[in-house]
């Protein structure tokens, strides 16, 4: 069998878009791998949705599947996400006027206890 310039392109054309839609599908499950693992089950409450086996879990992959699908990016996801279920949801909130005291706190009460070890050793000290 001798095959021709045309078929030896052909042949090369079908293998190169195999290749290409097997890369492509792979890059599709990692965005979905990475927007889930950023993602907090409300059934189970400390596991991501990409650990997580429950219907909300499954589900809410499904709904990732399908807005990408659709076009939406990243963000968009997760905006719709959060007006869903709360920001609660996210792993890594934003920082937002609602939750400043919640990113604020451990720095205050790091500073509270720096200025009082502070004051106890200057008296100490003062004492001597």
């Amino acid at each position: 069998m001798k095959l021709s310039i045309k078929k030896i392109i052909i042949l090369l054309f079908i293998l190169i878009c195999s290749i290409s839609t097997s890369f492509s599908a792979g890059s599709f499950d990692n965005k979905i791998k990475k927007i889930s693992k950023n993602l907090r089950c409300i059934t189970c409450q400390g596991q991501s949705i990409d650990a997580s086996n429950s219907d909300f879990a499954l589900d809410v992959k499904n709904f990732i599947k399908i807005k990408l699908n659709e076009g939406l990016n990243e963000e968009q996801i997760y905006e719709l996400l959060k007006k869903k279920y709360g920001s609660w949801i996210v792993f890594k909130p934003e920082f937002k006027y609602d939750n400043y005291l919640l990113w604020g706190f451990p720095y205050l009460i790091f500073l509270i206890g720096g200025i009082y070890i502070f004051i106890k050793i200057r008296k100490k000290i003062i004492k001597f």
